[in-house]
């Protein structure tokens, strides 16, 4: 329910939840350890990536478990390719899959947005904490705007094409945030520092101001967390308005390039140090720097 306040429309905070419950977590954590066996490998981060981690997740939507993996020594001592991603087939409940840490690596490299907000979700499964945290504070320093931006411009103009047109009589309220989520990280790009937040909540928190706007989005966000991930409405005029506006903003924008990629040498000693550390044969030898 609404708060008074809020109805009034006096701004207040942006609605936000991150439903996982100690069951689901156990769950998840047996999947995790499953993998681990099967695999051979060492799971350093997982964490939510979906509407649960977004922080607008309706009572029937999935999990979205991602994340990095490192294997043993022996692995990456091969000329042949081998599989870099370890999926589960997706269920009406998980959806699991991961990154191998050379993969991530390479793409951390290039400033890759999804891994980006992987390592700054909210919602976080499991870690081995140090490595989570050299591995969040590599991606930092690195950070490319330019990449960020193209990136969710990129996501909302596809959902707005396909699911948000004007002549649209009927609307999925879960489409109204895979547009409004990425416009406002676009938004972030250009008036923030930094990478954007993954919450939804603290996005819209900071950069929206009229209260009108803001007590309407409550509304839907106060829908959508009630309903099912299929629940649908007539449009709503003020938030498709606002998608629009903002739309055509961030197409005029032309970021500019700053900072450097991740640098081979910083890459190639973290993967080297994570291999060494988690290898069976070399525990105990001090290998974390």
């Amino acid at each position: 329910m609404l708060s008074e306040k809020f109805e009034t429309g006096v701004k207040e905070s942006v609605l936000s939840a991150h439903p996982v419950n100690a069951e689901m977590r156990r769950v998840v954590d047996a999947q995790l350890s499953a993998l681990e066996r099967e695999h051979d490998v060492t799971v350093l981060f997982a964490c939510e990536s979906g509407s649960r981690g977004w922080g607008f997740a309706s009572p029937d939507s999935d999990y979205d478990v991602r994340f990095v993996y490192v294997h043993k020594l022996d692995w990456y001592l091969r000329t042949d390719a081998r599989r870099d991603v370890i999926e589960l087939p997706i269920s009406d409940e998980l959806d699991v899959s991961g990154w191998e840490l050379r993969k991530a690596l390479q793409l951390m490299r290039a400033s890759n947005p999804v891994l980006l907000e992987w390592l700054r979700s909210p919602v976080v499964y499991r870690e081995e904490r140090a490595w989570a945290e050299r591995l969040h504070a590599l991606s930092t320093r690195h950070y490319s705007p330019v990449r960020a931006h193209h990136h969710y411009l990129s996501m909302a103009r596809k959902t707005m094409r396909a699911h948000l047109r004007d002549e649209d009589e009927v609307v999925k309220y879960k489409k109204y945030f895979y547009a409004l989520r990425p416009l406002l990280a676009a938004r972030w790009v250009r008036e923030c520092a930094g990478v954007p937040p993954m919450r939804f909540a603290e996005l819209a928190s900071r950069l929206l101001t009229d209260a009108e706007l803001l007590c309407e989005l409550n509304a839907l966000l106060d829908r959508k967390m009630r309903a099912g991930e299929a629940m649908t409405s007539a449009p709503w005029k003020g938030i498709h308005a606002f998608l629009k506006a903002e739309l055509a903003e961030a197409m005029r924008y032309a970021p500019v390039q700053t900072g450097d990629k991740v640098s081979a040498d910083a890459a190639n000693a973290y993967l080297r140090d994570a291999v060494l550390h988690f290898d069976d044969s070399m525990q105990g030898k001090g290998n974390m720097r």
